[in-house]
């Protein structure tokens, strides 16, 4: 097979590094397609972010989706049962198999946005025809090299890293609580969504929520909504002793890391 035979694709996410990395490769890797997995679901500004990517490339970035359908069809099929981080069905059917069904049996270059100063893997496929290359981590490019990419191009970082540390669905399980917090402030609509989903198991006397032992109708209230930003206030506090003059994305994004339910995102979700 030859090299023209071969198809080199990037996945986004509407994140920081998977952006950068499509302005990094834009003039590098000729005939690359930009593909964005859609749940229906992930925030305004991530689709207000992607527009102003595509006019950025100068091409369309390929929406997909699991046959067509997105979260709320998943969720039906199966009565309701909200995907969490140990039955992470949403990235499966979600992110996974539309991305998969998009490849079908081409060979496959998939660009991966992860970075040299990262300590991890980026699953994207199992399957043999798909092959994962890391530009960044091969260019020893770093944290530092996405901002400056991203602010060179004019694009910036998307609005929501001013109250939340990763793209993904608004009411991503993985969030830390000030960023529900955000989620309420900032998309109050949306909160009240995120908030339906959630209900009471009457055969096992329990909620199905988001966030771990607590309903986003708890959070919610204003004496919680307090409590959660003087604690986040704090640990915010103790991370710039630790390292000053970091941006406040850098500052999300350490403090999830730490984050003791984080048990790390799903990359193709947040990268």
């Amino acid at each position: 097979m030859s090299a023209k035979d071969v198809r080199h694709i990037l996945s986004l996410s509407g994140g920081k590094d998977s952006t950068a990395l499509a302005i990094y490769l834009r003039d590098r890797i000729p005939n690359l397609e930009y593909v964005f997995c859609d749940t229906e679901k992930e925030l305004p500004e991530t689709y207000e972010y992607l527009s102003r990517l595509e006019a950025y490339l100068g091409q369309p970035v390929v929406r997909l989706k699991h046959d067509g359908r997105g979260f709320d069809h998943h969720l039906s099929i199966r009565c309701g049962f909200l995907p969490s981080p140990r039955h992470r069905w949403c990235t499966e059917y979600l992110k996974l198999k539309p991305f998969e069904s998009f490849v079908g049996s081409d060979q496959v270059f998939n660009y991966i946005g992860i970075r040299a100063d990262e300590d991890r893997e980026g699953y994207i496929s199992h399957k043999r025809n798909i092959t994962p290359i890391y530009p960044f981590r091969e260019a020893g490019m770093t944290k530092a090299d996405v901002f400056r990419l991203l602010d060179q191009s004019g694009l910036g970082l998307p609005k929501y890293y001013g109250w939340r540390s990763r793209s993904g669905c608004y009411f991503c399980f993985f969030q830390q609580k000030i960023e529900w917090v955000g989620l309420l402030e900032n998309h109050p609509d949306l909160f009240e969504q995120a908030q339906k989903y959630e209900r009471y198991s009457q055969d096992e006397k329990s909620y199905y929520t988001w966030t771990q032992n607590e309903s986003l109708e708890a959070l919610s209230r204003p004496e919680r909504v307090a409590q959660i930003k003087f604690e986040h206030a704090h640990r915010v506090a103790a991370e710039l002793e630790k390292r000053p003059n970091k941006r406040l994305a850098e500052v999300f994004d350490a403090l999830a890391q730490g984050d003791a339910f984080d048990e790390r995102a799903c990359l193709i979700c947040e990268l």
